[in-house]
């Protein structure tokens, strides 16, 4: 035990109710106390952080606190370092408000107490790269334990670094530390996730509605919201988090936003409709329908496979222990390279040598410096391989496949079958789903909402009741199996027509259960209409939100707030200009919208560019204000009535909301 002469503060620095320092007379009975320290090494480090004292005063300014707390292996967020700065004001025994080096020992040693880590619920344990703390989000229960990966934390930052390293608007907060907690600060104005989002889906966000400039709290959490909605939109789970889980910067959820926006990016073109290719991947004997039903996962999967054949060596059937060994990755790489040399690209020669070496994570670095010849060492370092990360071993060959798919147009004869390319309804509605995170993810709007089960959580979404006793389960039966999906089907139209009231004329299980797109997309519109005006109806309005009560008070907003604008439906021409949203954002929201970026046209006319260039600054705007909308600017100018419908409502709601706070 060491002990340690200050002048302790007759007051908890912390204030009422915490633990105070643990203070004795000292020997000699002066009025200098001795506090108790747990060891040698937190006197060390209180000592050698105070001489990092930045002014040399003697005492500690609050600017200064931050940056001694981390000299002394204490890492704070800068709000919680605010708020010790608040405590410690109200109950500073001497009124001078500066701290002085025995009160910033009595601040540390309270920091470093069980009961204070237990009260603020920081990180206590660090075991195999895997962090835990205390959950205290608001849609997490207290106390629950959660945890992350310092590996996917590494990864991430170099990821964002290389990604976002050249963007003007990130230069004050890239290069991210990958070896420090510099990623969750760097999220903390939005701006980073906001660049992310668009790097995995372009133009989703139009980044004139990003606030970059002298940021404050407010304007960094528009950009926070922005993010989420934006993220929402293109099929991430934003459902548990809150802008100031962000703005707080709390690991496993900034890690988890970050895994889904990579994610997104890295699978857009894993699928037959973007890459032909894949097509080579049919096995023998093998249907064009089952190819095109596997997920991103299952295809590079059996893409790895399809090159190491071709190498005439080992299969696997994991991104985990199957690669542990470096072997796979080898030989991947040897298939993938650019073999052929031209005026455009150099030969590329993998060195196979590293296959003996015994040291497998050594083997794994020699693997990963042939795959930086290409332009690859993303995602894994050698431990990852070694370890069988399977996330990041997925991101890796996902971002392998993206840079040297190395597949060839498919030489089949596939007898005139058709490929159905996504419309872009379809992919909304794919995302809408996998936004509010049902299981299993949607991959294929038709043949994954086939057994029902998708449809039932989605049901219980707009506040139906399901049984979920009677629902049959996967794994289903071989024999049997497709007649436990059509009783799920069943039961998912028949709480549909009787507790939901949908119209569903011609509708039955069995056409959910065979995939047909008529009366599946039936069915799937009016859940996501409903889930869109289900605010509107929670405030009071109950059945009684029809479409032109909507309109109504779309109307009436735009009128009372002295506007130009009026709609006579939702498939009135003047949509197309986006003008009567971006309207009715300004009327809602006064002073977000910047007048100088909307286009008006000569004599009101405009081009089909101004108003795709409107439609995108009208689709950010409602979502940096808070309204959740899945629409795409191209609803806009196309006049899609239905998405149109969704875009009022949501803004509708969020003002509803906004009025009821």
């Amino acid at each position: 035990m060491t002990w340690l002469n200050v002048n302790c503060p007759a007051t908890p620095v912390l204030g009422p109710g915490r633990p105070k320092v643990h203070c004795e007379p000292s020997p000699s009975g002066s009025t200098w106390k001795r506090v108790k320290l747990q060891s040698s090494e937190r006197l060390y480090s209180c000592s050698q952080a105070f001489k990092q004292d930045i002014d040399k005063s003697g005492y500690v300014s609050d600017f200064e606190l931050q940056e001694l707390f981390r000299e002394a292996s204490l890492h704070l967020p800068g709000y919680k370092v605010r708020e010790i700065i608040e405590t410690f004001v109200t109950g500073d025994t001497n009124k001078d408000e500066k701290i002085s080096f025995s009160e910033f020992v009595a601040i540390y040693q309270e920091l470093k107490s069980k009961e204070f880590s237990e009260t603020f619920k920081k990180v206590l344990t660090r075991k195999d790269g895997i962090y835990s703390f205390g959950g205290t989000s608001g849609v997490s229960c207290e106390g629950t334990q959660h945890s992350y990966s310092d590996e996917e934390k590494v990864a991430f930052a170099r990821w964002i670094n290389k990604a976002l390293g050249k963007d003007p608007d990130c230069h004050h907060l890239l290069p991210v530390n990958p070896n420090d907690e510099s990623l969750f600060a760097s999220l903390r104005d939005g701006i980073v996730l906001c660049k992310l989002i668009n790097l995995s889906q372009p133009d989703t966000i139009d980044e004139r509605v990003i606030n970059t400039k002298k940021l404050t709290t407010f304007t960094m959490r528009e950009n926070i919201v922005l993010a989420m909605n934006s993220a929402s939109a293109i099929g991430c789970t934003v459902v548990s988090i809150d802008a100031h889980d962000l703005m707080a910067g709390k690991p496993h959820l900034v890690l988890g936003l970050l895994w889904q926006i990579i994610k997104v990016g890295l699978f857009a073109d894993i699928e037959i409709t973007r890459n032909e290719g894949l097509i080579s991947l049919l096995l023998e004997g093998e249907e064009l329908d089952h190819l095109v039903s596997l997920s991103p996962e299952e295809l590079l999967l059996r893409w790895v496979n399809y090159h190491l054949i071709n190498a005439g060596t080992e299969t696997i059937s994991n991104f985990s222990a199957d690669v542990k060994d470096s072997r796979a990755y080898f030989h991947l790489l040897d298939q993938i390279s650019p073999q052929d040399e031209d005026e455009f690209h150099m030969g590329i020669k993998i060195n196979m040598a590293g296959l003996s070496e015994r040291d497998l994570e050594r083997r794994a670095e020699l693997m990963l410096q042939e795959a930086a010849k290409i332009d690859c060492r993303q995602f894994v370092s050698p431990r990852d391989v070694t370890s069988g990360n399977s996330k990041l071993n997925l991101a890796f060959v996902a971002n392998l496949f993206n840079m040297h798919p190395a597949l060839q147009k498919a030489m089949i004869n596939l007898e005139g079958e058709h490929i159905e390319v996504e419309t872009r309804e379809e992919k909304t509605f794919r995302n809408w789903m996998n936004s509010l995170g049902v299981s299993p993810r949607v991959n294929h709007l038709y043949r994954d909402l086939c057994d029902g089960l998708v449809i039932l959580q989605l049901l219980e979404k707009v506040s139906v009741t399901v049984n979920w006793k009677i629902v049959n389960n996967p794994p289903y039966p071989q024999l049997g199996g497709n007649m436990k999906k059509l009783e799920n089907c069943n039961l998912a139209v028949k709480l549909s027509r009787d507790e939901a009231n949908f119209s569903l004329v011609g509708v039955g299980g069995e056409n959910l259960n065979e995939g047909s797109r008529t009366h599946t997309l039936a069915l799937v519109w009016q859940l996501m209409r409903r889930y869109s005006v289900l605010v509107l109806s929670n405030l009071g309005h109950g059945e009684k939100v029809v479409d032109q009560f909507i309109l109504n008070w779309v109307n009436a907003t735009l009128k009372e707030k002295r506007k130009n604008t009026q709609i006579s439906s939702f498939k009135d021409k003047l949509i197309s200009t986006s003008l009567p949203v971006i309207d009715l954002i300004d009327a809602i929201a006064p002073s977000m919208v910047k007048w100088d970026m909307v286009k008006t046209g000569e004599k009101g006319v405009l081009k089909n560019e101004e108003k795709l260039n409107n439609a995108k600054y009208a689709i950010s705007l409602a979502r940096k204000i808070g309204a959740r909308v899945y629409a795409l600017p191209d609803d806009l100018v196309e006049v899609k009535h239905k998405m149109v419908m969704t875009v009022f409502a949501c803004l509708m709601g969020h003002d509803l909301k906004r009025s009821k706070r």
